[in-house]
């Protein structure tokens, strides 16, 4: 072998060796670019994951990193509606809705210390840049001491302006831009979620979980000096709630069973029912002619308005075997808004505490190994008192849905939906009100 032969061969050996090496160091960027410890995955593997697990972590904390995801969902609707009111519905025809998009930002910031921060880029009802929430996330605490280290082995404590995890559904609700955990085009007609300032500690082992919280009870905070109702106490209380519950797997089969409860004796304006500032994904559904679709974003919800105080009940069972899975609520609520009539602006008293009792169920199958294609029923169904009324109004909704996953990051997924109300006054505008038809989503998420 000549030299020139020679020169070639450490050449390429050395490209080999160089190419295997950066191969090697790609491959575990990629792991520790992917994920902070305890953390729930943006894309499908994030699917049917509630709160983060304590499981040993596999990434080995080499320093403060930075993840940036995002949410991104784009709609066509084909909804009709009707009202018995007399009134003039929006004028409805076949279309694309705005997009809606979220921005991640994932940080951990030492060992077992992780920051989660959303931003809402776009959304039905805040086009511009919205921040969401943001919260630090304690898995380990940064102590030399074999007795703090005991405790975090079944603890996690978060802190921030949060979503509070009240119930199991808000785990897979659309979430603005993140539709990647919802088999259907939409959440609960009554969808508990909020966002709140406050501290959670939760512990969980074997199976076994439970759940303490406190906040400050509404969706915005205020320095200003607290107002005395007339007993004297003042207009605004913390907001508590806790959670315990199962969650077991058997070979192929997994059973989660949880109960939540949520209490805000006086709030300024507690948003609970009302916190979500995305929006519903059925736009101009059952409002009035000529709407403001963004002021309007509720459309196909059901709020019972219990902004001044609340005490709610929601219990969740969860069961997967192989590539079925079903997933249940009931939810109990009381409250009101705690005002007085006021004939000269069309108030109508709501001092006495109201209820509202939702269900559903719904059945998936995921077809497939990797379960990339599925097909869906959901139904779902509200009754509360409202002020004035006599009788609980109802509210039923029937949704058939079915998806597929291109890839664990995009899917394509389409719903069928038939919603009516039942027992509305005569001049309210959802009086004998229905609407149904076809939603199709496209989603990413990563």
């Amino acid at each position: 072998m000549n030299t020139k032969q020679m020169a070639k061969l450490a050449l390429s050996v050395l490209l080999l060796g160089s190419m295997q090496a950066a191969n090697a160091q790609q491959t575990t960027e990629r792991e520790a670019y992917g994920r902070p410890s305890y953390w729930r995955p943006h894309d499908k593997t994030g699917i049917n994951v509630f709160e983060t697990s304590k499981a040993a972590d596999t990434i080995p904390y080499t320093g403060l990193k930075i993840r940036f995801g995002a949410g991104f969902t784009q709609q066509f609707q084909n909804l009709k509606h009707e009202t018995k009111s007399g009134q003039a519905l929006y004028e409805m025809g076949a279309g694309f809705n705005l997009a809606m998009a979220n921005l991640y930002t994932d940080v951990q910031l030492a060992d077992g210390i992780r920051l989660d921060l959303t931003t809402y880029l776009s959304t039905r009802h805040h086009n511009e840049t919205w921040v969401k929430g943001g919260y630090i996330q304690f898995d380990k605490l940064p102590f030399k001491s074999a007795l703090f280290d005991k405790i975090m082995q079944y603890t996690t404590i978060k802190i921030g302006h949060m979503e509070v995890n009240y119930g199991d559904q808000h785990f897979r609700r659309t979430d603005a831009g993140n539709g990647i955990y919802n088999a259907f085009g939409e959440n609960y007609i009554v969808d508990a979620f909020s966002t709140e300032i406050g501290g959670e500690i939760y512990v969980q082992k074997n199976g076994l979980f439970g759940m303490v919280a406190l906040t400050n009870g509404t969706i915005n905070s205020s320095i200003a000096k607290q107002a005395k109702d007339g007993t004297g106490d003042s207009t605004k209380n913390p907001a508590i709630y806790f959670k315990a519950g199962v969650d077991k797997s058997f070979g192929k089969a997994r059973v989660r069973l949880s109960g939540s409860a949520y209490v805000n004796q006086k709030s300024p304006r507690s948003v609970l029912y009302a916190g979500d500032r995305g929006g519903s994904w059925y736009y101009g559904v059952m409002d009035p002619k000529g709407a403001d679709l963004k002021a309007n974003f509720t459309s196909g919800r059901f709020t019972p308005d219990f902004t001044r105080n609340v005490r709610a009940v929601m219990l969740n069972g969860f069961f997967k075997y192989a590539g079925f899975e079903a997933f249940g609520t009931y939810e109990t609520a009381k409250g009101n808004k705690a005002v007085a009539a006021d004939a000269t602006k069309g108030i109508v008293a709501d001092l006495n505490k109201r209820t509202m009792n939702q269900t559903a169920i719904e059945g998936i199958y995921r077809f497939g190994a990797k379960e990339n294609v599925f097909a869906g029923v959901r139904y779902n169904a509200v009754n509360a008192e409202l002020p004035g009324y006599t009788n609980k109004v109802n509210i039923d909704r029937t949704s058939f849905a079915a998806g597929w996953f291109l890839t664990n990051n995009v899917l394509l997924k389409g719903e069928y939906v038939v919603q009516n109300y039942k027992n509305f006054k005569a001049a309210d505008i959802r009086n004998g009100g229905k609407f149904n038809g076809y939603v199709v989503e496209a989603v990413v998420g990563f």
